[in-house]
This record gives C-alpha cells, structure tokens and sequence, in this order.
C-alpha cells in the first residue's frame, strides 16, 4: 500500500512539474501609449511577465536579480531606456522620462512619459524589450494618436515601426 501511494505520489509530481514547465511557453508583452490632455504628455504602460524579466536581469547582472529589491529598478531602467525608443516623425530621438515601475509575482509595469508631445503618425518606435532573451517575444503596442486606437506587433523580425 505505502508503495503504491509513493508511486502515485511520484506520477503527480512528474505531471506537475510538466505542466508548470509548459504553463509559460507565450512570451509576449503589451504598451499603451496615448496622450494625456490634462498634463499635455504622451504617456507609456508597458508590462511584462515577471519572470521573463527577472531571468533577463538575472542574466545581464551576472546574479540573481529579484525584482523586489532596491537596485532592481534601475537595472530595468538601463535595459528599457535601451531597448524601447520613440522617434519623432523627422527622426529626432524623443526623450522618455521613466516615471517608476511596479512589480508583483506575475508582471512587471513599467511607466514612461514623453513631456510636453503630443505623438502623431509617422512617430517611428524601436521596440526590442525582451527579444535579445527569448527569440519567440512578440511585443504588443497599442498606440491612441489621433482617432482609433492604433495596433503594432513587433518581434525579432520587426523592431522599428512608424505609427500609421
């Protein structure tokens, strides 16, 4: 009896272990981006899956980064600031101004802003959060210019897009 009940126990915990292994197998991450009446600045939401983002800063730093402490933020400032630009439509680099981020067990929120502009079609936006770590990252943007929200995937095929 006790044998059966470890075999039984052994066959759950391999099922288990299967499934938590293939329950992360998307790798995606979505922004918002629209512009604000009230302070006149275009705003940026981006969030990702936490543990992608932990495995990357864990990677990049060399030691394991919890995303919890202090000096994490400023390791996802530097990553993000690199890896997520915004052009006006002459080209210009626009300057982010990174507002903060949150961070929880499944997600990381990340908060930018574009002071005082107002993007318009024929912004370009270099997004590549993401894809230097995992090859099959598909980056979602929703951006609200004028009139309806506007839809841009981009991955490693396709990290420069101008705004329609």
């Amino acid at each position: 009896m006790v044998l059966r009940l470890l075999r039984c126990g052994a066959a759950a915990a391999l099922v288990f272990s299967s499934v938590a292994a293939s329950a992360h197998n998307y790798h995606m991450g979505i922004a918002d981006i629209s512009y604000n009446a009230r302070t006149g600045s275009t705003e940026i939401v981006h969030t990702y899956t936490a543990h992608d983002v932990a495995t990357l800063l864990t990677k990049q730093a060399g030691r394991v980064v919890d995303l919890g402490q202090p000096g994490s933020e400023a390791l996802l400032r530097k990553y993000t600031e690199k890896q997520f630009t915004v052009s006006g439509r002459k080209g210009e680099r626009l300057p982010l101004t990174w507002i903060g981020m949150k961070a929880d067990a499944d997600s990381v929120v990340i908060f930018q802003e574009i002071a005082r502009t107002r993007l318009g079609a024929g912004s370009r936006i270099h997004n590549a959060v993401l894809t230097d770590l995992i090859p099959a990252q598909k980056n979602t943007v929703n951006v609200q210019v004028d009139g309806p929200v506007k839809t841009l995937i981009f991955d490693q095929g396709s990290l420069d897009q101008v705004v329609p």
